[in-house]
């Protein structure tokens, strides 16, 4: 990556979604619906190669756009409202449920945890914090390197789960590199050689975590445990080493997989704008099928054909999820307006800028907006 720009200094007014993104964000949700279905089968050979694959970029490719999408974030009173609409209170409502699902079935947790995300609602408090603490990654002179030290030497110690914490410092850097992505290097991974490239990076990463994997210690693409606990296992050397190598993969995958997303719109542009209520639902049907009726468990003795129905209902389910009826009935349950909850905004007056925003001197505009 060339040298940094300087992150934008205002906030800016809705625009049109961009269908590059939604694209992206389109075809990570599958990868992000098949990945967990298939934690259930990685014992399976025909299955653990295929989840190693995807745990190695997915959830950075995610990340790395929620850091793009972010950079304007300055903490205004419009910003800060839709924080607590569409990460806090979905977070509250995501781990409550399923947390209380899962201790119907198996006891546990008890009491609830909820400031300790047991699944899918981690990625919402990751959100939280990261948007949250961006003023602090613009004001640092070197802030990916800054975070990349984060997340190497946060295994070294022990991290308490509180809003996912571990992960969260972990994958930090992904999050940091996204804020200082411009659509000029989004576009640059366009050129035909890098897309040659990015086929072959991927096949390559696929075909050797398909005949390696099995020897491979899974747990590393959690990035939670400390480097020395079970089942681990590491010296700090070995666990900075590793996890660096983590990163370097998932920077590589990542951006192959960038290359290659559509530029156009298209059918994915719709549903990929809709993968918010696909991220949060998909994992419900998941406990329950497992909880409910052990469907896994009784599905795993048909071997790579377990693997195969498994693969393409998530992709059915997924595409199901991120429909518009989908949306309409579930927008008000994850992004309450709560326009009960906070003051009116007052409008910015022409010649006054509104919070977080910088004046812009007569002629010139702010250094880093595009």
């Amino acid at each position: 990556m060339s040298a940094l720009e300087p992150l934008p200094v205002t906030t800016s007014p809705t625009k049109e979604r961009v269908a590059y993104l939604d694209n992206a964000r389109y075809w990570v949700m599958l990868l992000v619906v098949i990945g967990h279905s298939l934690t259930q089968f990685t014992d399976m050979d025909s299955a653990r190669g295929v989840y190693v694959w995807i745990y190695s970029f997915h959830m950075p490719f995610f990340i790395l756009i929620s850091g793009y999408t972010a950079r304007r974030y300055m903490g205004d009173a419009r910003q800060v409202r839709r924080i607590v609409s569409t990460l806090v209170v979905p977070y509250l409502l995501v781990e409550t449920s399923l947390q209380l699902i899962t201790r119907h079935y198996t006891g546990e947790p008890s009491p609830l945890l909820l400031l300790s995300p047991q699944w899918l609602a981690w990625f919402l408090a990751a959100l939280f914090v990261w948007r949250l603490t961006t003023p602090i990654w613009r004001a640092l002179r070197y802030p990916i390197t800054t975070s990349i030290l984060i997340s190497l030497l946060v295994g070294l110690i022990e991290v308490p789960n509180v809003l996912a914490l571990p992960k969260i410092l972990g994958f930090l850097p992904f999050y940091v590199v996204g804020l200082h992505m411009t659509r000029e290097r989004f576009e640059r991974l366009a050129d035909p050689r890098i897309r040659a490239a990015s086929v072959a990076v991927l096949g390559s990463a696929l075909l050797i975590c398909y005949t390696y994997s099995k020897n491979w210690q899974i747990d590393w693409l959690l990035w939670k445990q400390r480097y020395d606990e079970d089942p681990l296992g590491a010296t700090a050397i070995e666990g900075m080493s590793q996890r660096a190598e983590l990163l370097a993969i998932g920077f590589l995958l990542t951006f192959a997989a960038l290359s290659l997303v559509p530029r156009r719109r298209s059918i994915t542009t719709a549903l990929g704008g809709r993968t918010f209520y696909c991220y949060l639902l998909h994992g419900y049907l998941i406990i329950f099928l497992k909880l409910q009726f052990d469907l896994f468990d009784d599905m795993s003795r048909f071997g790579f054909a377990a693997v195969v129905a498994t693969t393409f209902a998530a992709l059915v389910v997924a595409n199901l999820l991120m429909t518009k009826p989908v949306s309409v009935v579930f927008r008000p349950v994850f992004e309450p307006k709560l326009t009960w909850l906070f003051r009116d905004i007052p409008k910015p007056s022409p010649t006054t800028p509104s919070a977080g925003q910088t004046p812009e001197p007569t002629g010139k505009r702010p250094a880093g907006t595009p």
